[in-house]
């Protein structure tokens, strides 16, 4: 079984490669070397304003930004922010009034966020290196968090979800998108890092990722959406044998995104 450190530098290597060729990547969807399009994991925001191509590297699994209350005026922060997508929808919505922060923990998708930012002419855009377990933010910043599929290849989610707590205003809400699970993987898929950076062998039963947040301190948690991903037969080949196939069709009743929301109440 790979340490946090190992995982992480594993997570960090796959998505600067992504960054660094500036493809089309696959997301939670990439559980392999090589790149596999996994439509039924992302979703289509080109027409939503805001949107910016060259930013959108179809590494989600939702939209949080549809269902995350952003207001005109808001400072928003999206977490594992990439090439950018998720905070240029965001700045569309608060306006020159508002402010819209990015964080990342690799140099390469920082590096194509500003480039990005260049082209927008946005000037209350702001991207940062950092690491979700420790945000190098102040407490009480953000009128909203948001996160696309990215919590999931946090090995400290209990961490993660205290701070976003901390940088989260009283009263303040978060909405992230991401993956989980309903029923066992197998042993091969859990220890499997490269899985894991596909955001499958990090995801979390459904019931014990709403349990995390609540013990962050997180109140009126929801789930606004939902939907199923597959794993197809050609991807599990990879990982396991027939028999190991059988078994996993057996013990996992689903792969599930969802979009869960949560409020900071004091």
């Amino acid at each position: 079984m790979q340490t946090s450190e190992e995982i992480k530098q594993v997570v960090k290597e796959k998505y600067s490669e992504i960054a660094a060729q500036k493809k089309q990547g696959c997301g939670c969807g990439c559980g392999s070397s090589k790149v596999v399009d996994y439509s039924m994991i992302g979703d289509d925001y080109s027409k939503i304003e805001g949107y910016c191509a060259d930013a959108d590297l179809g590494l989600g699994c939702g939209i949080p930004t549809e269902f995350a209350g952003i207001r005109k005026g808001d400072t928003v922060v999206d977490l594992g922010s990439g090439a950018g997508n998720d905070v240029f929808v965001s700045r569309a919505i608060v306006g020159d009034e508002g402010k819209v922060i990015g964080l990342d923990f690799t140099q390469e998708m920082i590096d194509n966020a500003n480039e990005n930012k260049v082209k927008t002419g946005y000037k209350n855009v702001e991207f940062h290196l950092g690491e979700i377990e420790a945000m190098p933010f102040e407490d009480n910043i953000a009128d909203v968090v948001v996160s696309n599929c990215v919590l999931n290849l946090v090995p400290d989610k209990s961490k993660a979800f205290s701070e976003i707590y901390r940088i989260l205003k009283p009263g303040a809400h978060f909405c992230v998108s991401d993956i989980v699970l309903k029923g066992e993987l197998n042993p091969e898929l859990k220890k499997s890092a490269t899985m894991y950076a596909g955001c499958v062998a990090g995801a979390l039963q459904q019931e014990d990722y709403l349990n995390v947040i609540k013990k962050a301190g997180f109140e009126n948690i929801e789930i606004k959406k939902t939907k199923n991903v597959d794993l197809p037969d050609e991807i599990l080949k990879e990982y396991l044998d027939e028999e190991g196939i059988k078994l996993y069709r057996n013990k996992v009743e689903g792969i599930f995104s969802i979009t869960v929301v949560g409020v900071k109440t004091s």
